[in-house]
């Protein structure tokens, strides 16, 4: 045990790796096999696996130990006390060696032959930054890939000025791998509570001055029917707030990321309308003053140069924010609600008798519960 209380597992000395990826764990006792050998199945000699127990309760811990007993690839990190996902991952990172670093969830894995074609093509580029495909994983065995597009190859890596787009994909830290010179050239890492890759993956894409693409799906989201922050009703939804007052003032006192404002407020703005528009994450009776946050960051954050100001209804949703009209924005979500209720009992073949104008509120109910029933 060091002086900071984590008690460490180390696999033998060998030469520093290509690669580390990063696993922090917490209740994952479910899933943690099958991550790990999705990892471990193809990692070579240029891979090392640190994994990061996160003072986890349950028997992650034991897994964790029993693999690295019989794998000198594997290094495990014992955390005292849970941290969270984001400071879990940082325990990681400095007990990292490798030239990249890639954090892998250990709810989540890697489709085979994933690790082989990471490897070959960060020795071939060798960018900044390698942006990777993934798809997600349904308890119902569904495979979707979203926003394939985004990931068209450029042939050589390219400068971030070549590629503001990718920006779109950047919250989540497992899907960019990242050069760990270049997080340390900044001082980059993960911010405490929620929503920590907002305040992380964007400018670390910022920051890379050669950021390649894979065009392939390297990693699997597995979405599953259990509590995630996407599907609890929480307070600690407000953490988006520091994550994005991070990400802005970061941006503020580097020079070179003041193009991307403009970009950055328009996710930003966006990010915050999914949020709040989630009927199982902010809590009903906060949703006004989530809102309002909103509207106040809106103001703060804007760009004196503006921003691209999306058309249609997410133009209005925009609109609504920036003049702080929440009883307008809360009166046309339940009648969207209402709407959509409607056409849905229609498609099923229900006559128009069939719905009850009496329980048309039940739609909006959510709005005055104090709990609604948490990828």
């Amino acid at each position: 045990m060091n002086r900071s209380g984590i008690v460490s597992t180390m696999g033998s000395d060998a030469a520093a790796p290509l690669l580390s990826v990063v696993v922090p764990v917490y209740r994952a006792e479910d899933h943690l096999v099958a991550c790990l050998d999705s990892v471990l199945a193809e990692a070579d000699g240029r891979v090392e696996v640190v994994a990061v127990n996160d003072g986890s309760p349950d028997r992650s811990g034991e897994i964790l130990d029993s693999y690295a007993q019989g794998d000198a690839r594997l290094r495990v990190v014992h955390l005292p006390t849970n941290t969270g996902l984001g400071q879990a991952r940082n325990a990681g990172l400095e007990h990292a060696t490798g030239e990249y670093v890639w954090f892998v969830d250990a709810d989540d894995s890697l489709p085979q032959g994933s690790l082989p074609t990471v490897i070959e093509r960060l020795s071939l580029t060798r960018p900044d930054v390698l942006v990777i495909g993934h798809a997600e994983v349904f308890d119902d065995g569904r495979v979707v890939r979203p926003h394939p597009t985004l990931l068209r190859p450029v042939g050589e890596p390219a400068t971030r000025e070549q590629r503001p787009e990718l920006l779109q994909l950047a919250r989540s830290a497992c899907t960019t791998i990242a050069r760990r010179a270049c997080l340390d050239e900044i001082g980059l890492r993960f911010a405490p509570g929620w929503y920590e890759d907002s305040s992380f993956s964007h400018p670390l894409l910022m920051a890379a001055r050669r950021i390649d693409v894979l065009d392939r799906v390297c990693y699997h989201y597995h979405r599953r029917n259990t509590e995630s922050i996407t599907r609890t009703v929480s307070d600690r939804h407000f953490d988006v707030f520091d994550q994005y007052r991070r990400l802005f003032e970061r941006t503020a006192t580097i020079p070179e990321f003041h193009r991307f404002r403009p970009h950055l407020f328009r996710l930003m703005i966006d990010h915050y309308l999914v949020i709040v528009g989630n009927d199982v994450r902010v809590p009903p009776k906060r949703r006004a003053e989530f809102f309002h946050r909103m509207a106040a960051d809106y103001r703060a954050w804007m760009p004196e140069e503006g921003y691209e100001r999306p058309t249609g209804v997410a133009g209005l949703k925009h609109f609504l924010v920036r003049h702080d009209a929440y009883r307008t924005y809360a009166v046309l979500r339940r009648l969207h609600r209402v709407l959509r209720r409607l056409l849905s009992r229609l498609r099923r073949g229900r006559p128009w008798g069939a719905y009850s104008p009496v329980a048309a509120p039940a739609a909006a109910a959510p709005e005055r519960s104090d709990r609604t029933p948490v990828p």
